[in-house]
Parts: C-alpha cells; structure tokens; sequence
C-alpha cells in the first residue's frame, strides 16, 4: 500500500500550508502535472492555475500564481507568489482585472508580457474559483 505524501506550500509571507496528502495535483508553467507517493523526484516551474490536494477522499482547492514545485522522498515544497483557498477568490474582482488587462494597450515587449500575465492570472482565478463553487 503506497505511503502518504507531505505537501507543504510557502509563500514569501508564511507558510501557507502543511499537510498529508494522497495525490497533489498541480499547474505546471507548460501543462498539469499530477504527483502520488514514490513519484520520482522532480523540479518544475509552476504556472498560474489550482492546486488540488487529495486527502482521505477529500479534495482541497487553492490558487497558486506561479513560482516552482520539488518533489523528492514523497515531500513536495510549492513555492508560489501567492497561494489562495479557491474558496476564499473573488469572481467578479477576478473579472474586473481581466477586462482591464484586455484593454490594456500593449505598445513594447515588456508590456506585452505584462498583459499576458494579468491576462492568465485573471483567467486561472476565474477557472479556479468556479471549479470550487461546482
């Protein structure tokens, strides 16, 4: 019977969780990656999107934004910017920001990318949060 994994998520404030884990589902930069123990040990960098911890049948939600996952020995250490209860996101904020990263212009490179990073981080908040509320 394989083991439990130990998910632990910090961000630059705090801890924002510890705890025992069945599965851990989680969005990588370039797609969702799913982690069970004895995964093999890996580095990744975290995209914008919902971490989903498994627990005893229980399934727990949050949005993370960005920042980088190691998983070794059944121990996975999420480092993001930001980690929220999926429950806890505010749609229509969510919706506001996206709207105003839409019309924003975007005249050189840098400001491209800084558009297209409101732009997902609004769309993973949105995704997220009306996942949770299903």
């Amino acid at each position: 019977m394989p083991g439990k994994l130990t998910c632990t998520v910090v961000t630059p404030e705090q801890t924002a969780l510890e705890t025992e884990a069945d599965f851990v589902a989680l969005p990588l930069y370039d797609g969702e990656i799913g982690i069970a123990p004895r995964h093999t040990p890996l580095i990744g960098r975290l995209g914008f999107g919902e971490l989903r911890i498994v627990s005893g049948g229980t399934t727990r939600s949050f949005y993370v934004d960005g920042g980088f996952v190691q998983v070794a020995d059944d121990q996975i250490a999420v480092m993001t910017d930001r980690a929220v209860p999926a429950a806890a996101l505010d749609v229509a904020a969510a919706e506001k920001q996206l709207a105003a990263a839409l019309s924003r212009p975007a005249t050189s490179p840098e400001t491209m990318d800084i558009r297209d990073r409101q732009i997902a981080q609004a769309r993973a908040q949105i995704r997220t949060a009306r996942r949770a509320r299903m």
